[in-house]
């Protein structure tokens, strides 16, 4: 009885290489060498087991622009030339070596393997397609698609194109290979929540993920990797294996880098003189690979030496068993605590089987042979067997992900290649529009009609060449990086071109049909798939499938808050406030559940905002503070469960901080409404580490609802870092949407008769506003003032804010000799807030911790120039020397120096404001953050009550 199984899937892809007008592209060689190397074997091998009665199964993508190519007689016909020409330069090779008997050996070798392969393609009469088709009808392989171009499908902007995309890859691979297929290989591996609706629609049942996606799924699989997962759309995502990936692609100790195998890098194309290899390479004398190589790989710094086929198969051999060995203790150790039998998932591209790694369908031979007559621990399947044989699946949410470096899209968008997607993405909404308008206009019909049907149908074709992922993969590793630019230009270029031809009517059917030859594939592509379909996209710039604006507008968010104005105790309760506003103005209903102050208690509306202040069930008490927040969160869920029985049902719960954590991840359970958590700031930070019980605590709190949230936001990068590095959160579950500030309607000049009240004279003032704690580092910004008081007789500090430190600091002032120089102010109201910036000459916010520092961008909004610690979220809002002033965290001397230079320039600190004064309006303007954090909310719009079911009874 087998214990598991092994899903075996190769991906075979080349761009549309074929020029028509031209023989010597040398990039057209790579279909050749392909054909040669990799896919005539690999066919060969799969024919050889079925004459010999081997019951294997194989999955086998094949892009439809590589079926398009191995179908046209125009690449058949110079394949064919290429394979003459190698049959004879191997001749040739065997007459050259008759005297050195190991290179001669190795000649006869190859003649009489490219022989074989010229043998077999007559059979087939070189239609490769005929190949797979009969392997196809064993059923020991299962054929897939995959995107009509191989376009990076998160990076595409419309989802009419994305559609095109799998559409041409379906219909194309439906009338090659007679089938449609059942699965998907996307290209790239890259996924983006969403698209599973998509593939959906196209009826397809299953496309690949990288691991690091399934790890990441929300909820977390319970299967982990050994089986695949249903996204909300019922499409099933079968993760690649790490372990199985690693034994093969690995660089360091992979298989092909055996010292034993053959060496890619050596071929004679390069080492014969130019007289004898001129025939067979470029015509213009550019050295190319002839796929004669005689040297094995030997060591990294060796000098290569001869090849030994037969030591390179007995290791393939060898190889083929280790891996075996590895695959059957894999799926026994998950047998024993998984609840069906494991499956695990090997991808890899099939050129790697032949042309990179030349023993590569021999590892697979020996290896497909081992396992169906040797294995008792391991049994072959397709993805299509596997979800036969288990129809029911867990399900959860994947986020972006691909397969390529890092995971999450970097390869395929950076410097070197972003500049593409402006070009495309407009010629998507051109070709979407066009496509539109003509459907309109259709009704009168007549030739005109067909005409302007095939200017769009070519136009689509140029897009999709334009699309191909392979274009931004070599200007990334910029390999042929003239050839890339050249044809993503040109086939924009000829885009337009044909849409001109639409928009004018002016269609000149000589020059269309120039165009068809030039690149004839996808014949019957129909323009139509780029009508819109559905009110709702795939939105690739966040990854999310966005809901319509009728459904944003009719959203219910319940903000849960510890604190709102007028109960404000730091940043959060202003940041809540702002952020509640503006969504309101942007049609989203906001109901704030937050704790009562004095006799506070009930509901009113605020600038729109549904406020409900309740009473904890406990009173206060500072020496029980986590009893009275855990009866406040008791509260909470309460009023939250009234709510609902009114009617008032949420679509999302948004929490902010540890505080209201408990009834946050409660209604999250009972109500099944998807959560999303802002955390403004961490216990670790606030005292650079975990020090007490009551700090672990909280520290466990946060840690809990972290975990339990869908989508986590933060307001700054160093936040972003802090909760992943502390939590383990993984990247895509945590955005970063910066606070706002309020700008003034106008900045006033400051008060002279304040300055009077305050008694500060008319000598330099600095400004400090926060609570009173040590982590907001005033102790550092008094010391420095007593340092620079001999130089600046008149300065003067105001320290707005009250907290535990009051007192211990007013001290200090005293002891440093500085009391008359520094005004305690105690709590401010807004306004006075605001009038002190306006006076001050310097803001100072010397902070040891400070996740963002939103009052950094108030004094920035008022016009004042700034001076803040390199610390968290000041470092992303302050630019030393452009918009503010910064000194080294926890540094009395840096914070003097600094206050010396500004002090003393009068012209820079008001350059300096200018500038922040101009930051500010662009960067933190509260309805941008608000439209921000609403696309957070859009992105848990794909999560049903269906998901949440399911989410439950996996956490039971």
């Amino acid at each position: 009885m087998h214990n598991g199984y092994l899903s075996l899937v190769l991906h075979a892809h080349l761009p549309y290489v074929r020029h028509g007008d031209r023989d010597d592209c040398l990039e057209e060689r790579w279909v050749y060498e392909a054909m040669l190397e990799s896919y005539i074997p690999l066919l060969m091998v799969f024919d050889k087991l079925l004459a010999d009665g081997i019951d294997f199964r194989m999955t086998l993508a094949v892009s439809p622009t590589l079926l398009s190519m191995l179908t046209d007689e125009l690449v058949i016909s110079r394949f064919q030339a290429h394979l003459a020409r190698t049959v004879e330069l191997a001749g040739k090779e065997v007459k050259r070596t008759a005297s050195e008997p190991r290179e001669h050996r190795l000649a006869k070798m190859y003649l009489e393997r490219f022989r074989e392969i010229t043998a077999y393609c007559r059979k087939l009469d070189f239609q490769l397609v005929e190949g797979l088709k009969r392997v196809q009808q064993s059923g020991c392989v299962e054929l897939i698609t995959c995107a009509a171009t191989h376009a990076f499908l998160p990076f595409v902007e419309t989802e009419e194109a994305i559609r095109a995309q799998l559409q041409v890859g379906i219909d194309t691979h439906k009338r090659i290979l007679g089938r449609r297929p059942q699965g998907i290989w996307l290209p790239e591996c890259a996924y983006t929540p969403g698209l599973d609706r998509l593939l959906k629609e196209a009826d397809l049942r299953y496309f690949f993920v990288d691991s690091h996606t399934i790890r990441h799924a929300t909820p977390t699989p319970m299967r982990g990797l050994y089986a695949p997962l249903f996204t909300p759309h019922d499409v099933a995502a079968f993760a690649r294996d790490d372990q199985a990936a690693r034994q093969v692609w690995s660089s360091f100790d992979g298989y092909p880098g055996d010292y034993d195998y053959r060496e890619y890098y050596r071929d004679i194309g390069f080492d014969r003189e130019m007289a004898y290899i001129a025939p067979y390479i470029h015509p213009d004398g550019i050295r190319v690979n002839t796929g004669l190589k005689y040297y094995r790989i030997t060591g990294k710094d060796s000098q290569k030496d001869w090849y030994e086929p037969t030591w390179a198969r007995e290791k393939a051999a060898v190889h083929a068993g280790h891996f075996l060995y590895h695959r059957e203790r894999q799926v026994e150790e998950a047998a024993a605590w998984l609840d069906r039998k494991p499956l695990v998932v090997a991808t890899y591209d099939a050129e790697l089987f032949g042309h990179w790694w030349y023993e590569g369908p021999q590892f697979l031979d020996f290896f497909l042979r081992k396992t169906v007559c040797d294995s008792k621990q391991v049994q072959l399947i397709t993805p299509s067997e596997y979800l036969t044989l288990y129809p029911e699946q867990d399900r959860a949410r994947l986020p972006m992900s691909t397969w390529g470096r890092n995971g999450y899209g970097e390869v395929w968008l950076n410097e070197r290649n972003g500049w593409m997607y402006r070009h495309l993405h407009q010629a998507e909404r051109d070709l979407i529009a066009a496509v539109h308008s003509c459907q309109m206009a259709s009704a009168s019909g007549g030739s005109e009609t067909a005409l302007r049907s095939r200017c769009l149908r070519q136009a689509a074709r140029e897009l999709m060449l334009a699309q191909s992922s392979d274009w931004a993969f070599i200007l990334d590793g910029q390999t042929v990086v003239d050839y890339a630019v050249r044809r993503f230009h040109d086939h924009l270029v000829r885009f337009g071109e044909l849409l001109e031809m639409v928009r004018t009517g002016s269609i000149e059917e000589g020059r269309l049909a120039e165009l068809e030859a030039a690149y004839p594939l996808f014949p019957t592509l129909d323009e139509t798939y780029y009508l819109p379909l559905r009110s709702h996209r795939v939105n690739v710039s966040h990854q999310m499938v966005a809901a319509s604006q009728s459904r944003q507008a009719g959203r219910k968010v319940w903000m849960l808050s510890w604190e709102f104005p007028p109960h404000v105790v730091g940043g959060l309760g202003r940041a809540v406030y702002e952020l509640a506003r503006q969504l309101v103005c942007q049609g989203t209903e906001v109901h704030v559940l937050t704790a009562a102050t004095g006799a506070s208690a009930g509901q009113e509306i605020v600038d729109g905002i549904h406020v409900h202040r309740l009473y904890s069930y406990q009173p206060w008490q500072q020496e029980d503070f986590m009893q009275w927040v855990f009866q406040l969160n008791l509260a909470i869920v309460d009023a939250a469960e009234r709510l609902e029985s009114q009617g008032l049902e949420a679509d999302v719960i948004h929490a902010h901080d540890w505080l209201v954590g408990w009834a946050a991840m409660e209604l999250k359970q009972r109500l099944s409404v998807p959560l999303i958590t802002t955390i403004h700031a961490l216990e670790h930070g606030r005292h650079q580490g975990i020090h007490t019980p009551l700090q672990q605590r909280i520290h466990e709190c946060e840690r809990a609802l972290i975990a339990a949230s869908d989508r986590v936001i933060v307001c700054s990068r160093y936040m972003e870092g802090e909760v992943r590095r502390l939590f383990g959160v993984p990247q895509e579950k945590v955005s970063v949407v910066f606070n706002g500030v309020e700008m003034p309607d106008s900045v006033p000049t400051a008060s002279e008769e304040l300055r009077r009240e305050l008694g500060v004279g008319t000598g330099p003032l600095l400004f400090f506003v926060g609570r009173l704690v040590r982590e907001k580092g005033v102790h550092l910004l008094l010391e420095a003032l007593a340092r620079i008081g001999w130089e600046f007789p008149e300065a003067k500090l105001l320290i707005a804010g009250k907290g535990p430190q009051a007192d211990e600091l007013k001290g200090m002032a005293e002891r440093l000799g500085i009391a008359k120089k520094v005004r305690f102010l105690g709590f401010v109201s807004d306004e006075q807030r605001n009038e002190l910036f306006r006076m001050a000459d310097v803001a100072v916010f010397p902070s040891l911790y400070e996740p963002f520092g939103i009052v950094a961008l108030e004094a920035m909004a008022h016009g004042t120039p700034l001076l803040v610690a390199d610390t968290g979220g000041l470092r992303e809002i302050v630019r030393h020397g452009e918009n503010g002033a910064m000194m080294y965290t926890g540094d009395v001397e840096s914070l003097a120096n600094q206050l010396r230079w500004l002090l003393g320039a009068p012209d820079v600190r008001r350059q300096l404001a200018q500038r922040a004064l101009e930051d500010v309006r662009i960067k933190y303007d509260w309805a941008d953050l608000a439209r921000q954090t609403s696309e957070q909310y859009q992105m848990l719009d794909v999560v049903s009550p269906k998901y949440h079911r399911y989410e439950t009874v996996c956490q039971l």
